[in-house]
């Protein structure tokens, strides 16, 4: 049974029925409910959803490119997605996001040195695993973008073109199983939970192999959980086809069995296997 799409349908029906009419950074106005989880089984598919397609490449790219700790999109350019073009100044920094903390939080003892989160991790799922301090956070208050000037500028400054939305997530080790819990303080449910479940999954999926574990559950935890103004009639059309029965298994995940290093995969060492879905369904970013 295909439980991605079905909770994620349920929480499109809550936002619709119970949602807050609320303003936004971007001035487009949202649907906002505060506080909804969801809970993946990765050993039961893979969360990609199929009431819509999800573009797969993108999201591998993306993972790619915050694992190499990269503040420039040129990598993400090189490989034609565009993504984060909209944020990015005329150099294409995007400043002290994901990638910069994950890999390279300044160590605010010693400024020569950096600390990297995922390095941490992977030497504690390895060496400790039942730790309750295996979490990797994004959320640095100091890099935080200055809202009154836009995302352009603050990268050009080496902050953050955007503060964090998907802020930390943590991991969990029991009967050999590797379960994760990603924190999201604010959730594009349209466009980009759908991606966020997707990067998480594959980051589960990878850091279990190369820490010689197998998957367990990836739980998504929203605190403004929204759907954009502009997103509503796509939303309702993606129900309908749920209720209509468009929906299909979801897929698997391969890697490349011989990468036993975080850095060392490649957009070839990752393979998505039987995806099917309803199709496109297109709607803009909030900007």
């Amino acid at each position: 049974m295909n439980n991605a799409d079905k909770q994620y349908i349920e929480l499109c029906r809550d936002i619709l029925d119970n949602g807050h009419t609320k303003g936004d950074r971007t001035g487009t106005g949202t649907l906002s409910v505060f506080g909804r989880t969801m809970r993946f089984d990765l050993s039961k598919g893979f969360p990609l959803l199929t009431t819509k397609s999800v573009h797969f490449k993108s999201v591998v790219h993306e993972l790619l490119f915050f694992l190499r700790g990269d503040t420039n999109i040129q990598y993400l350019k090189d490989n034609n997605v565009k993504i984060w073009d909209a944020w990015a100044d005329k150099n294409g920094e995007v400043g002290a996001l994901y990638g910069h903390q994950w890999r390279a939080w300044r160590d605010s003892y010693d400024a020569t040195k950096s600390i990297d989160q995922i390095a941490k991790l992977i030497h504690t799922l390895k060496s400790d695993p039942d730790s309750r301090r295996m979490l990797v956070s994004a959320w640095n208050v100091s890099d935080l973008p200055l809202e009154k000037y836009s995302p352009q500028k603050n990268a050009h400054w080496g902050r953050m073109a955007l503060a964090t939305c998907h802020y930390s997530f943590q991991c969990y080790v029991v009967d050999g199983k590797l379960s994760m819990i990603f924190n999201m303080r604010s959730s594009d449910v349209f466009l980009g939970a759908p991606f966020n479940f997707a990067s998480y999954a594959l980051l589960t999926h990878m850091l279990a192999q190369v820490c010689n574990l197998e998957v367990g559950d990836l739980v998504y935890s929203g605190a403004d959980v929204h759907i954009y103004s502009n997103h509503i009639e796509q939303v309702k059309t993606q129900i309908k086809r749920y209720d209509n029965g468009e929906v299909y298994e979801l897929p698997t995940i391969k890697l490349n069995p011989s990468i036993k290093n975080i850095d060392d995969f490649t957009f070839n060492d990752i393979e998505l296997v039987g995806y099917q879905h309803a199709g496109k369904l297109i709607g803009s970013v909030a900007v």
